[in-house]
């Protein structure tokens, strides 16, 4: 009699099995490798619609015959047939060279933006017709092309919407035949995705517009140095000073060599804080006007060459380019956030310890005590103002205890503004 438990002669022989039947699966497997690279166009391409149709034809076929149902036989017949047309239709190999164009990736809002598509076939032999789609931000243009001869090619000349400030990604192409009851489809990608930048509305603002930034030397440190352009005193020369400093009516005077010394100073900073707090913004149109006002006062400073540093309330944006500048501006959008103008003004303090100027950007809903509550969180030396953006509203100009508020209902009202300040 065996010794040896039941269970333990099951998982015995189960094992034995399984040693057994391994490599003619994997002999199987290896046979209709070929079979399944040669299916794989079409097992891949058949929508949702298509396997329900499978199935569909499976059942009829195997009902028909079992129960003798000419009816369902006849249906059997037929979606067999849609699915083998469908199959001719997705069929054969994309030779394509697709080249896509677009002929700016920067364009202001509600200007042109043109794109050029050219397909061309690269094979020895006609290729049948096809359609190209090309994804445009959240939706899809479709484009027919035509049967190619070898060599030939087909050009779509489109235009992408600009009437909003967005960064809209462009691609990529996908080649895609399908049948027409919409069995199979198949797509093959041909190109890389681009961005192409929609920028705010900015105002150029002139030198008399930008009073509040005419500290042209900068603010004065306590920092003495050898050489710069605020003149300090006067003190004996050491070797190895430039003699360049030398003050030669004082040595003539003294019979000692004396030379100039200076106070360091810096040049303006503007630091600019963008709200991005939906809840700081009555409508949509508020925080577009907020942007642009955001985006005009910082091309301004780069364009005097001033530093410039633009927060919004998840971080910083890119202030030493103005192509950058406006880039980041670009993908800029109202978000809850819980994160208020007195957090950013907070970090504005602790980071921004060269700022001369200070900038709040802000919606019609950001209450006069917080915006007193923000400005209180800055340096008592930098100069602090508000630009309130509510659409229609007439131009005006009030302060909150050492806080100025300039109200604007449009982008063109900004230079008056500015000159105001200083009123």
């Amino acid at each position: 009699m065996d010794p040896t438990p039941a269970p333990a002669r099951r998982t015995t022989v189960r094992t034995g099995l399984v040693g057994l039947l391994r490599p003619a699966v994997e002999a199987a497997s290896r046979a209709l490798a070929p079979a399944g690279r040669a299916l794989a166009p079409v097992t891949g391409a058949v929508s949702t619609l298509g396997w329900a149709v499978l199935a569909g034809t499976v059942v009829a076929w195997w009902a028909g015959l079992r129960y003798a149902w000419l009816e369902l036989v006849v249906v059997a017949i037929l979606l067999t047939v849609a699915l083998l047309a469908a199959v001719v239709f997705v069929l054969g190999r994309f030779r394509y060279a697709v080249d896509l164009d677009l002929a700016q990736q920067r364009v202001t809002v509600g200007d042109r933006a043109v794109g050029r598509l050219d397909v061309r076939n690269d094979s020895p032999r006609a290729v049948l017709p096809s359609v190209m789609e090309l994804p445009v931000g959240a939706g899809t243009a479709s484009f027919p092309v035509p049967r190619l001869r070898p060599g030939a090619n087909h050009e779509e000349i489109f235009t992408v919407p600009t009437h909003k400030r967005s960064v809209i990604s462009v691609g990529p192409v996908r080649s895609v035949r399908a049948d027409p009851l919409g069995l199979l489809r198949r797509e093959v990608v041909w190109t890389e995705p681009e961005e192409l930048f929609v920028h705010p509305r900015v105002k150029n603002l002139s030198g008399s517009s930008t009073g509040f930034l005419k500290d042209l030397e900068g603010r004065v440190t306590t920092d003495i140095s050898n050489s710069d352009v605020s003149f300090h005193a006067l003190r004996d020369y050491v070797p190895g000073d430039d003699r360049r400093h030398i003050h030669w009516k004082t040595t003539a005077r003294t019979g000692q060599l004396m030379v100039r010394q200076f106070e360091e100073t810096r040049r303006s900073h503007l630091a600019v804080l963008l709200s991005t707090r939906a809840e700081d913004y009555a409508h949509d149109d508020e925080f577009e006007l907020a942007v642009s006002v955001c985006g005009s006062l910082g091309l301004q400073a780069i364009k005097e060459d001033r530093g410039v540093t633009v927060l919004v309330n998840d971080g910083n944006l890119r202030g030493d380019h103005r192509t950058r500048l406006l880039d980041d501006l670009s993908r800029v959008d109202p978000t809850p956030k819980r994160t208020s103008l007195v957090d950013v003004a907070r970090v504005a303090g602790m980071t921004i310890s060269d700022a001369s100027v200070v900038s709040f950007v802000v919606g019609s809903r950001v209450s006069p005590t917080e915006l007193r509550a923000a400005s209180a969180r800055l340096p008592q030396d930098v100069k602090v103002m508000a630009i309130q953006c509510v659409p229609g509203a007439s131009l005006s100009r009030h302060a909150i205890a050492e806080l100025v508020v300039l109200t604007i209902g449009e982008l063109g009202e900004l230079p008056l503004a500015l000159r105001r300040m200083n009123d």
